[in-house]
């Protein structure tokens, strides 16, 4: 075999190893999709939650405060798969909305759901802008209301309970989007930085909130995570959504102490990366990490 034909052949053989992986990777994808993921995605100081469903659809919740967000879909989902069924702005602080500009141009986004609420700062007058050049179907949401994803997945939507468009509120925080999603035994309260004014509502209006697993209110400060919610809630695990030596002092220490003392485990995105949990229906697991 002479020079050139050997260089042909190492061609031919490192396509054939990048094809076999690329189809190892698509088929591992869809071994993966026979359960529910729920991915705290790692954005710094900002929240950004990544949905993938049984049945093909992806949910992208926030998009934290930069395009890191970016690599952080590229690495959760497959390389051909560019779509977001559904994207949900909770409230428009920018560490909720910034990625979400680039999000919009880069993937093809079916529907956003989001509160509407006056705001005027750049990032989400800009997501705004994009929205509307896209021509991206939108829903406000101003009630209760059930988002059927499967016969047995359901995202259901807790909070505001008013029709916020186009309204100057006092808090942003506390006009965050609060959903809980449901697979079949399985449950996830998904609260934005709801604070303690909206616990107590949540609560006092006899809202079913009890969940396995909880995303604390903003990002673990101590305006969230009342006791009164948390007796309410009775996670088996909480999610904290915070950057490393963020300004704020997030997580609060009061918090993390009101976590060890109802024996409730948690991760935090700073410590611990991204935060992906498996669910099957009847049981909860971690991914580790490289799976």
């Amino acid at each position: 075999m002479d020079r050139q034909a050997k260089k042909l052949f190492k061609i031919l053989g490192s396509l054939l190893v990048i094809v076999f992986f690329l189809i190892g990777f698509a088929v591992n994808s869809q071994i993966d999709r026979q359960n529910l993921e729920v991915c705290f995605l790692d954005v710094g100081q900002g929240d950004a939650i990544l949905i993938k469903t049984p049945y093909e659809q992806n949910i992208l919740i926030d998009g934290g405060p930069d395009n890191s967000i970016l690599s952080q879909l590229g690495n959760n989902l497959a390389f051909f798969d560019k779509e977001l069924d559904l994207v949900i702005l909770t409230h428009p602080h920018s560490d909720h909305v910034a990625g979400l500009v680039e999000v919009l141009r880069r993937y093809s986004v079916n529907k956003i759901l989001m509160t509407g609420v006056s705001h005027t700062s750049p990032d989400y007058l800009t997501f705004l802008e994009e929205v509307s050049l896209q021509k991206i179907e939108t829903e406000i949401t101003d009630s209760q209301k059930d988002i059927v994803l499967g016969d047995d997945l359901v995202l259901r939507i807790l909070y505001p309970w008013t029709d916020l468009s186009g309204q100057e509120v006092a808090s942003l925080n506390n006009s965050s989007i609060i959903t809980k999603l449901i697979y079949k035994d399985t449950s996830f309260l998904l609260t934005g930085d709801a604070e303690e004014q909206v616990e107590h509502d949540l609560v006092n209006n006899q809202i079913e909130i009890k969940a396995d697993v909880l995303k604390l209110g903003h990002h673990g400060s101590k305006y969230s995570t009342t006791q009164e919610f948390l007796d309410q809630v009775q996670p088996q695990y909480g999610v904290i959504q915070v950057g490393q030596d963020n300004k704020f002092g997030h997580p609060h220490l009061r918090i993390l102490k009101r976590l060890e003392d109802n024996n409730i485990q948690f991760f935090r995105n700073d410590l611990d990366g991204p935060i992906i949990f498996i669910s099957d229906g009847q049981n909860l697991s971690l991914k580790k990490r490289g799976e």
